[in-house]
């Protein structure tokens, strides 16, 4: 990895750990349905034009019904659980539980590829329980059930994530890495339409919320996804991975600096153990990675 590829890894992971601060920002005001509603409606909106400008073809018509699927796993279901979480927990705490997705992609290749699991990776998956019980006992402190009730919500949004992740890779062999990111963006944006309109707003929204959702829309999702689809053609999946631990550090600092939010000893304990765990099991998401990673976002968000 040369310095150019090093420097584009830092930035995407910079853009996608500021997620989950637009997020935060502006759920409060636009609720989760209409908020991702709007994210993935623009993200596909700007892909679209690549597309066009690049004088490619669209292929949602021949795989709209995987489009379909892959735009609920890996976009409208995740986005919209992590959204409704951050209505009570923090950018950071978000950041740092979205860090679990490759923990729960292990057991969802163990059962659905049979993929075995070491002994290794049985130490990784009890970590990373360890570490994200840390966090609920810190957010927790007096046990509020809509607080464990967000941290379950983006627990979810990672389990989906990782879900997502191994189906793309098991049924978008050979589609362009941005024919999926477009497919799925514009899919989701078609499940998500009707829990949308059903929830709007009671007052208009303000400017900054506004550029919260084009942040999330334009950088976080379409350019986000672009970088991505360049570094993997520049230094491969696997390395590429390793944003899979920088999104939540930045997701602190971008919470720390800009939503003034504590960086607590049980924050950075509860993130490293995290981090150990993600890169304990990582290796059993190599193979499904390797094939899928063009529908990952954030190990990713966000």
């Amino acid at each position: 990895m040369n310095r150019n590829s090093a420097g584009l890894l830092m930035l995407l992971a910079a853009i996608w750990g500021g997620s989950f601060f637009f997020i935060r920002l502006a759920v409060g005001a636009l609720g989760p349905w209409l908020l991702v509603e709007v994210r993935v409606a623009v993200a596909a909106l700007v892909l679209g034009v690549v597309v066009l400008l690049g004088r490619g073809h669209f292929v949602v018509r021949t795989h709209w019904r995987q489009f379909l699927i892959l735009g609920i796993f890996n976009a409208a279901l995740p986005f919209t659980l992590i959204a409704f979480a951050e209505l009570r927990l923090t950018a950071s705490y978000g950041a740092i539980l979205n860090a679990t997705t490759p923990m729960f992609s292990v057991i969802i290749a163990a059962l659905w590829l049979h993929d075995p699991i070491s002994l290794k990776k049985v130490g990784g998956l009890l970590m990373g329980v360890i570490g994200v019980a840390i966090l609920v006992g810190l957010t927790a402190q007096q046990f509020d059930p809509l607080v464990l009730l967000s941290v379950g919500a983006s627990l979810a949004g990672a389990l989906s994530y990782g879900f997502g992740g191994i189906y793309a890779a098991r049924n978008f062999r050979g589609v362009p890495p941005l024919q999926l990111s477009l497919g799925q963006q514009a899919s989701a944006a078609l499940v998500l339409l009707p829990f949308a309109v059903t929830h709007l707003p009671n007052s208009t929204p303000s400017l900054a919320v506004v550029g919260a959702v084009l942040g999330l829309g334009v950088l976080c999702t379409a350019l986000a996804y672009l970088l991505y689809f360049r570094l993997i053609a520049q230094v491969g999946a696997t390395n590429t991975l390793v944003v899979t631990l920088l999104v939540p550090v930045f997701g602190i600092l971008w919470g720390a600096a800009l939503l003034h939010e504590s960086i607590t000893l049980a924050t950075v304990a509860g993130a490293v153990t995290i981090f150990a765990s993600v890169v304990l099991v990582t290796n059993m998401t190599l193979r499904a990675k390797r094939q899928g990673a063009v529908a990952i976002e954030g190990t990713t968000e966000e």
